[in-house]
């Protein structure tokens, strides 16, 4: 009889990251589901009520008209997989810290939202393609997946995942210093919520954007942009395609926020010829990127993205900043400089022509 084999030093192996691998799509659907039944904001208020039970299944399930038994189960879920916690004695469920922060609805940085992009039918059914993806070596979706024209999962995107990007967006316009003392003209390609080039245009009353995308993403957009009071002499839209729209030309600053993972190097290095010819002299082109390391070990979080271009995208990719630095050098640009955020897992890469 054949024995398991066991490395020289350290425990013996278990399927259990295997088997967790496996039942991944439980927590998906775990975490969707209380979202939609927004469980996790009736819990907070139940707990806070100060009922003597505190958030029990049965109370919490009064709170979102659902059955007892359906919350437990799920409750007892959520709380082996961390997003709860629950008292042994009284059966009574709180959140998890960050859960409380982002997932309760009163929250300033509720995030549930998010759900409907990245739970999105376009998304899961991608990866349900993935092995073909992989033989492939592109997306195995019809007409080019995510990068296909007009394609409306990007009107769903603009409006799940704005509040998701307000931090990072604040953050990168912390991170690039504008001119003070004189206007400075913003093109934000690909701009979907808009919130990044808008950051900038808050931070600075002298900043004017230009945002281009497609038409109906554009009035996502421009509805942020006057939710956050930024009038519209200020905010210019361009519809079209970032390959084939004129931009004009002097620009100090021309985002590129989570675009150039869509495409191969080649198709990027066509974009930043056009870029480059937008900006003004001394003009600076900003990247935002799932940027992994030179070897593709860390972090974690950018080298596990490139599995998501695989599925969505016939040519797409998470780029070091050395294959970032050649296609900028090779589309004109002098220098770039890689900057970490304070938080998250994406960087920034400022490139000056």
């Amino acid at each position: 009889m054949s024995s398991i084999p066991t490395p020289q030093q350290g425990p013996p192996p278990t399927p259990e990251n295997i088997f967790n691998g496996l039942n991944a799509f439980q927590r998906t659907a775990a975490l969707k589901t209380a979202i939609e039944l927004d469980l996790f904001t009736a819990i907070a208020a139940e707990a806070e009520s100060g009922g003597s039970a505190g958030a029990t299944a049965a109370a919490v399930a009064r709170r979102v008209g659902a059955a007892e038994r359906g919350v437990r189960i799920l409750c007892d879920f959520l709380m082996v997989s961390g997003y709860l916690t629950k008292d042994g004695a009284g059966g009574a469920y709180r959140l998890a810290p960050d859960v409380a922060a982002f997932l309760d609805r009163r929250s300033p940085a509720y995030m549930g939202g998010a759900v409907e992009f990245l739970a999105s039918p376009h998304l899961t059914g991608a990866f349900e393609e993935l092995t073909a993806a992989v033989r492939k070596g592109g997306t195995a979706q019809a007409e080019g997946g995510s990068v296909a024209p007009e394609n409306p999962m990007w009107v769903r995107f603009a409006n799940a995942m704005a509040p998701l990007m307000r931090f990072p967006a604040g953050q990168l316009a912390d991170v690039v210093d504008v001119p003070a003392d004189r206007p400075v003209r913003v093109l934000d390609i690909a701009a979907g919520h808009g919130l990044f080039g808008l950051a900038f245009a808050q931070k600075h009353s002298d900043v004017r954007v230009v945002a281009q995308d497609w038409p109906a993403v554009l009035e996502v957009a421009r509805g942020n942009a006057r939710a956050a009071g930024v009038a519209d002499d200020r905010y210019e839209l361009l519809p079209g395609s970032a390959f084939d729209v004129d931009f004009g030309t002097g620009y100090d600053l021309v985002l590129l926020t989570n675009f150039l993972h869509h495409f191969d190097p080649p198709t990027n290095e066509a974009l930043l010829r056009k870029v480059h010819a937008a900006l003004a002299d001394g003009g600076r082109a900003v990247t935002l990127e799932f940027v992994p390391d030179e070897s593709r070990t860390s972090p974690p979080g950018a080298v596990a993205f490139g599995l998501i271009m695989l599925a969505t995208t016939p040519a797409g990719d998470a780029y070091t900043f050395g294959e970032l630095e050649g296609m900028f050098a090779r589309a004109g640009f002098s220098r770039s400089e890689l900057h970490a955020l304070p938080m998250g897992i994406n960087q920034a890469v400022v490139s000056h022509k």
